[in-house]
């Protein structure tokens, strides 16, 4: 039987859609969620179509508890199994520290942490029911070892999603031990447009491996967690060395 995902944030050609094409061509069927509808799905639908992922999408706000139950009722109509979950649905908003106000933290913890607990609560539920288990894999930041500056709130929310993998690990693998919850912490590997040139270069020198990462480079990543069964409760940096090189900035 074929494989399934569920891709959460994969509305636009981002790292969401990347680790989707990635597990299409491992033999994935993939479902696909998003919040709000870009004109991107349609052109991305149909290179899922043509790897014979025969996508399904699903719309949804990841932090109204109604709203992800409904998904999840919706998926059972399509599959009596879900095999992988990949959470990199997220806010990422610049705030300066001294304007951070109340409503900025709790809008940053409803996307990123609220957000991606609710859905894979739900999964977990489905996942230690099922003989075969599953894996779930959460895409975390790399830069909560070493925060800049202007993003308090998100990296607040953020920092939450190591201990959340770990946690997870235990409450989902001590009831089904096929069930595995690991992490990815992705680096530069898909620079803002709005970046500037001498930003962008910048981030680039601050890497040991001295040059951009890509969205590819992630979605081999969650693969490699998906993929091998000896890994729980992990967290894998794929940063190019940055986080742990003090040369960079």
């Amino acid at each position: 039987m074929q494989p399934m995902v569920l891709i959460l944030g994969a509305g636009r050609k981002r790292i969401g859609y990347s680790v989707a094409r990635f597990l299409a061509q491992k033999g994935f069927r993939t479902f696909m969620h998003f919040r709000t509808d870009h004109h991107e799905r349609s052109e991305m639908d149909a290179e899922l179509k043509a790897l014979g992922a025969n996508p399904v999408w699903f719309q949804a706000d990841l932090a109204s508890e109604g709203q992800v139950k409904a998904l999840f009722e919706s998926l059972d109509t399509h599959s009596v199994r879900l095999d992988a979950l990949v959470h990199a649905a997220g806010l990422w908003r610049m705030i300066p520290w001294r304007e951070t106000r109340a409503a900025d933290i709790e809008e940053h913890f409803r996307a990123n942490t609220l957000g991606l607990l609710l859905p894979v609560i739900e999964a977990g539920k489905r996942m230690v029911s099922q003989p075969e288990g599953g894996t779930i894999t959460l895409l975390g930041d790399w830069a909560i070892s070493r925060p800049y500056c202007q993003y308090l709130a998100y990296f607040a929310s953020k920092g939450a999603i190591p201990t959340l993998t770990r946690a997870l690990a235990v409450e989902l693998g001590t009831e089904n031990p096929k069930v595995r919850v690991n992490c990815v912490e992705p680096g530069p590997a898909m620079l803002p447009d709005t970046l500037s040139k001498l930003d962008k270069n910048e981030a680039i020198a601050a890497t040991l491996v001295q040059t951009e990462g890509s969205p590819e480079n992630v979605a081999q990543a969650v693969w490699s967690l998906i993929d091998n069964s000896f890994i729980t409760g992990a967290s894998l940096t794929v940063d190019g060395g940055r986080s742990v090189w003090a040369g960079g900035r």
